[in-house]
């Protein structure tokens, strides 16, 4: 089996439920009683299948706001007949989705050696809090979520954990800050929408973000970029279940490549690093060839640059993490094998959690041992500048 036992498995898209005493112990008392407080709630509200969930249940209380979506699709360790409830409390789900050391034991279980954690209260990009009505808060917030991130959750095991920051995005000066603050703290990637518009905030083609993608490029720190972040997921009809946008999930992160490579972002930054967050891989020989005849015969009066072609800006800056495709793993070289991560998903239904290893080496079985081992390992310690411990 190609998956030899020094090959560390490095997830590239996990996720964590924020503690009910985050934001709580961390704010100034001023503001405790704004801030999101985890507590009962008797209400009326629907599931991601759109179903009606009444009864008392836990909710997460912000500036006036029920957000009854506690710990979304947290449902590791269920079988698949019983997904689709979001849980109703926090006691619903496993100790490591909100406990760094419970976390350890399931990655241990799981055969996982590191992984990348996004937020899910806070939501993966932070909008939760461009949404505050108080922007003095939501700063006061996203620092928190940040902080708590460096300072408990990945300091419980620096070698497992590779620690993520959110960004105030309703003021870019204050995002350069938090980039700042946090590089020095020892963050090694940044969480940014797959696209802004959405959220009503300036496209990746304005320029308006310059000034947050130099500070990630100066302090070395890749953009994680998770499918879903800009609050639109692909839904071909009002009428389509939710099989249909699960399953077009990855359509989702073909339109952010897209958008990026022909944007000037990697003109302007040609350090800067991307890696695309559950977006599966097995679209990417497509769209770069398809990228690449669009370039050949339309760059002369569209205005895009005539330089650089889409696939190598591609194989230069973008990195794609899938859970188990076996057509990407097919065509690895057609999209490069230095692009390539895997990711968990843990505790999301996606997630084969606690056999992830097998899967993947079923996965891999047919693939020599140096591509294995760039996919499942050393390709995300070179993205995020997480060497192995010694």
């Amino acid at each position: 089996m190609p998956l030899q036992d020094h090959m560390q498995l490095i997830s590239t898209d996990d996720h964590f439920v924020e503690p009910a005493d985050l934001w709580v112990d961390r704010l100034p008392t001023r503001y405790r009683d704004a801030a999101p407080q985890l507590r009962e709630a008797d209400v009326d509200s629907r599931d991601t299948l759109d179903r009606p969930v009444k009864g008392s249940r836990q909710a997460w209380f912000y500036e006036g706001r029920v957000h009854t979506e506690i710990a979304l699709n947290a449902v590791a360790g269920k079988s698949p007949e019983e997904f689709g409830m979001e849980p109703m409390r926090m006691d619903d789900v496993l100790p490591g989705c909100y406990d760094p050391v419970a976390r350890i034991a399931d990655m241990d279980r799981d055969g996982i050696g590191a992984a990348v954690c996004f937020p899910s209260f806070t939501r993966p990009a932070g909008t939760q809090f461009l949404r505050g009505k108080d922007k003095e808060l939501s700063l006061l917030c996203v620092q928190a979520v940040n902080d708590y991130m460096i300072d408990e959750w990945a300091a419980t095991a620096p070698d497992r954990f590779i620690p993520l920051a959110v960004l105030p995005l309703w003021d870019v000066d204050a995002c350069v800050a938090e980039i700042e603050r946090t590089a020095a703290k020892g963050v090694k990637t940044i969480s940014f929408p797959e696209n802004p518009v959405p959220l009503k905030l300036p496209s990746w083609h304005t320029g308006h973000w310059d000034p947050v993608f130099a500070a990630a490029e100066a302090a070395e720190l890749p953009l994680s970029i998770h499918f879903g972040s800009s609050g639109k997921i692909p839904m071909p009809s009002p009428e389509s279940p939710a099989p249909v946008w699960i399953t077009l999930m990855g359509t989702s992160s073909m339109s952010t490549t897209a958008d990026l490579i022909f944007s000037p972002v990697f003109h302007k930054f040609p350090g800067l690093k991307v890696a695309l967050a559950e977006g599966g891989i097995g679209w990417m020989p497509w769209i770069l060839e398809r990228m690449d005849t669009v370039w050949e015969r339309h760059k002369y009066y569209t205005g895009i640059d005539q330089d650089a072609r889409p696939s190598d800006l591609f194989r230069a800056h973008i990195y794609g993490c899938f859970i188990s495709d076996a057509a990407g793993i097919a065509v690895r070289h057609e999209i490069g094998i230095d692009n390539l991560t895997w990711e968990c998903d843990y505790p999301h239904s996606d997630s084969f959690w606690p056999e992830s290893r097998a899967r993947f080496a079923e996965v891999v079985a047919d693939v020599p041992d140096a591509d294995v081992h760039k996919i499942s390992e050393l390709n995300a310690r070179a993205l995020f500048n997480f060497p192995k411990a010694s």
